[in-house]
């Protein structure tokens, strides 16, 4: 009975945690698309809308140290709750604001993510979380679960950021119409911490300072950080935010059609994880991230150069299937590679230097993009990518998970 018990809890708290996921993913998916639209909107230049995109990663960042250094000795929930929160406050300010020095302050503090990706709070979090509720066996397709149903979710958000373009065809100023999207992410996350409040809550630790150092793993989680960095900051580059103001720049795309590539893109990205899952049972999950990686680092940079809309998009669409298949992978090689009581530690170990290293890259390329080289920042994020991928491969391609030896 006791045993049935702890299964009980543990598939209540997965389906709590995926389930905060979509909600926050949704929301994250719309914001990405609208974030330029309602900046340039309110009067900002594209060099003010990349550094608001910087804030926002670099506030991550500053959060995720806050969450390794109190995840030990508070737990989850806590802490996701007040993620929540942190959300909620975020939508409402976005929603009432338009000074671009008030923007830039909610950037940095709230939870605003122009990635619409992996960069935020939440994650290490939800990351230590749902590892200690799976084997080793079944580690890599948990997260590759636990990717899908977040990028569905934020590949319907951005499909919903078309919505206001609808709206303006009934008589709906735009821009009033955007900020009642940013009181709709305020919602999402109210009701994320309803799931949130519904994980069990985890005994304290004894001596949280240990508990929240690195031990054994310090070394490899360092390397493993510098790279993950290096990557994230290529990838600032062209986090959707960015690429979506590409697109409204260089082909004069609508939000409507924005909204339906990206949800496009989106659904390919989703359904590569259970892929890159099984491919990974094949080949291992550093090559998994490596060899599905740097087609899509080329594939991006074929479309920065790309003389049509078509093909440009078809080309992005290709990135999409392959570029996020390192996602649910790289995770679980974290977790497996560090022991048990290391694993919150590595998660936001590895997290916060990839949120610093994205938070300089998006202010670049609004200069970019502002000077008229609008094709550089994609082509600076593709060549970064794929050094990356080799430094990856050639540093870890001996060092094995447990599944794997």
């Amino acid at each position: 009975m006791a045993h049935a018990g702890v299964k009980h809890v543990r598939f209540h708290a997965t389906t709590c945690l995926f389930t905060a996921r979509a909600l926050r993913d949704f929301g994250d998916g719309f914001v990405a698309v609208l974030l330029p639209v309602y900046l340039l909107a309110l009067g900002l230049t594209p060099l003010e809308v990349g550094v608001i995109s910087t804030a926002s990663l670099l506030g991550s960042a500053f959060l995720t140290i806050g969450v390794g250094l109190l995840g030990a000795r508070y737990g989850h929930r806590p802490l996701l709750l007040g993620a929540a929160s942190l959300m909620i406050a975020t939508g409402v300010a976005f929603a009432a604001i338009d000074a671009y020095a008030l923007l830039l302050v909610v950037a940095f503090a709230g939870t605003i993510n122009p990635s619409a990706g992996s960069v935020s709070v939440f994650v290490p979090l939800e990351h230590a979380a749902l590892t200690s509720a799976v084997s080793d066996a079944d580690r890599t397709k948990m997260f590759a679960r636990y990717s899908l149903v977040g990028a569905l979710a934020a590949a319907v958000g951005a499909l919903v950021a078309g919505a206001p373009d609808l709206l303006a065809r009934i008589g709906v100023d735009t821009l009033i119409a955007i900020k009642a999207m940013f009181i709709l992410y305020a919602l999402l996350g109210l009701i994320g911490g309803v799931f949130y409040a519904r994980i069990p809550k985890r005994r304290p630790v004894r001596n949280a300072r240990s508990a929240s150092a690195l031990g054994p793993s310090r070394g490899i989680v360092f390397r493993l950080a510098a790279l993950f960095s290096f990557d994230a900051f290529a990838g600032g580059f062209v986090v959707q935010s960015l690429l979506a103001l590409w697109l409204f720049e260089r082909f004069d795309l609508s939000l409507a059609a924005a909204g339906v590539f990206f949800f496009c893109s989106g659904v390919l990205s989703a359904f590569s994880f259970p892929v890159a899952a099984w491919l990974s049972q094949r080949i291992g999950l550093i090559n998994t991230m490596v060899f599905t990686h740097i087609p899509s680092s080329i594939a991006l940079m074929l479309a920065a150069i790309a003389p049509t809309l078509p093909l440009a998009l078809g080309l992005l669409l290709i990135r999409a299937a392959l570029s996020q298949m390192d996602v649910p992978t790289r995770s679980s090689y974290v977790m497996a590679v560090v022991t048990e009581t290391e694993r919150a530690a590595a998660a936001s170990f590895t997290a916060v230097p990839r949120s610093l290293a994205a938070a300089a890259s998006p202010a670049m390329a609004g200069a970019l993009f502002a000077a008229s080289y609008q094709a550089l920042p994609l082509l600076i994020c593709g060549m970064l990518k794929i050094v990356y991928d080799l430094l990856l491969l050639t540093q870890f391609r001996n060092i094995r998970p447990p599944e794997e030896s």
